[in-house]
């Protein structure tokens, strides 16, 4: 096992992975302002993109459900499904399980849009340069996943 496959202190790997945050809010920001270049041709926003990829992955689920996964407020969420129900991409449906807490559904329509739009996402992707390997971008979705995991868990208060 050589230095780098040794697990890093926690006070190091704090300063580490601080360096991932540094680049990941750009990143995200910049991912945004490219996809959203396309929003004329598909009208999607980022929420409803965000909306219709959960439905088109996962099935029909509630709009608490929707905001559990993404970290979200309820309520942006419920915009986010209110657009979406009023383009024809999403149709409430009624929930046999809870009768006050309508599933929500991607629609035909939806599932084109948002097909349209994973199609011009992976098109960005592709043009990701630096020779980037399969165990480069495993341990980096290991990463993340791991952060992710961990801010989902702990409680600073």
């Amino acid at each position: 096992m050589t230095d780098s496959d040794t697990p890093l202190d926690p006070d190091e790997l704090g300063h580490r992975l601080t360096e991932v945050f540094d680049l990941v809010g750009p990143l995200y920001r910049r991912a945004l302002r490219k996809l959203e270049q396309g929003e004329p041709v598909e009208g999607a926003s980022v929420g409803v993109r965000s909306v219709l990829d959960l439905l088109l992955r996962l099935g029909p689920m509630t709009v608490p459900q929707l905001g559990r996964i993404q970290a979200l407020s309820r309520q942006f969420v419920q915009r986010m499904v209110n657009d979406a129900v009023d383009r024809g991409w999403a149709e409430s449906i009624p929930n046999p399980a809870h009768q006050r807490s309508s599933l929500i559904r991607i629609t035909d329509a939806g599932r084109a849009t948002i097909t349209a739009v994973l199609d011009r996402e992976h098109a960005l992707n592709r043009q990701v340069g630096g020779d980037l390997t399969d165990a480069e971008v495993r341990a980096c979705v290991r990463v993340l996943r791991e952060m992710l995991n961990t801010f989902d868990h702990v409680d600073l208060d």
